[in-house]
């Protein structure tokens, strides 16, 4: 593990992640996602950064894929497998833990957050970029009253019954479960990666999806012979969960 930022070390709950995971930890004032983008080049591969916040979940990892941009996009589907089996990890039986494609996560139908994917500016679509980085904010405490009707369509995992489960947790669970969704795809290929994202989409009644080769989505209603396409790259350019003026899961 590597020496912490910004934070005494010391007094901090440790944060025990396989390799090749080394940890970079920020003040609760900082952005993980914008901080992993910053030092993605520098840091390589493997490079986590973790925000200490008490109601978030909050971390981002850097990829350095080997193929081109327009298909290495896809491992946004494999990271988001990973972040929903580190949930499932521990959440109480029978919770409906489900994915509204492509970012959003919804615990029994509240919006908990999600994930997001960067990647340089300059990257060509033909080329494999220098590096990806996939961001997620998961909220763990509820700041508001969802008893009251405040925000019915929002959540957090204290709601939900996850009992001690917080940002550490979460983020450990998180690195162990992407090392084993990594190993899904290098063993079985990206179809395997696919099917298991979209079993966690949220059910639409006779409704069937596939995931193209440069990872967009094509939604079949039945009946038809006509396909939806859902364009990844363009919906990932503004995640659907994130409010960007409070800067975390909407309410």
């Amino acid at each position: 593990m590597t020496p912490t930022a910004g934070t005494r070390s010391s007094v901090l709950e440790p944060i025990n992640l396989p390799p090749p995971f080394r940890l970079m930890r920020l003040r609760e004032s900082r952005d993980a996602f914008a901080h992993a983008i910053d030092i993605a080049e520098e840091g390589g591969a493997g490079t986590l950064t973790y925000v200490g916040r008490f109601d978030l979940a909050e971390f981002a990892v850097v990829l350095e894929p080997s193929e081109p941009l327009r298909t290495a996009r896809r491992a946004f589907y494999a990271a988001m497998v990973a972040l929903t089996d580190a949930l499932r990890a521990y959440a109480p039986p029978n919770k409906a833990i489900a994915i509204d494609w492509p970012d959003a996560i919804r615990i029994d139908g509240g919006l908990v957050g999600g994930g997001r994917l960067g990647w340089p500016s300059s990257a060509k679509e033909d080329e494999p970029p220098r590096w990806l980085v996939f961001g997620a904010m998961i909220r763990t405490v509820a700041m508001t009253d969802r008893d009251a009707g405040v925000h019915p369509l929002a959540s957090a995992l204290d709601q939900e019954g996850f009992g001690e489960a917080g940002a550490i947790q979460i983020t450990e669970s998180f690195a162990r479960h992407l090392m084993l969704v990594a190993d899904v795809w290098q063993v079985d290929g990206f179809a395997a990666v696919a099917n298991e994202f979209l079993l966690r989409l949220a059910r639409q009644r006779q409704t069937s999806h596939v995931i193209a080769d440069n990872g967009d989505l094509l939604v079949r209603r039945t009946g038809t012979s006509k396909s939806e396409r859902r364009d990844l790259e363009k919906a990932l350019r503004a995640p659907s969960w994130l409010d960007p003026e409070f800067g975390g899961p909407r309410l």
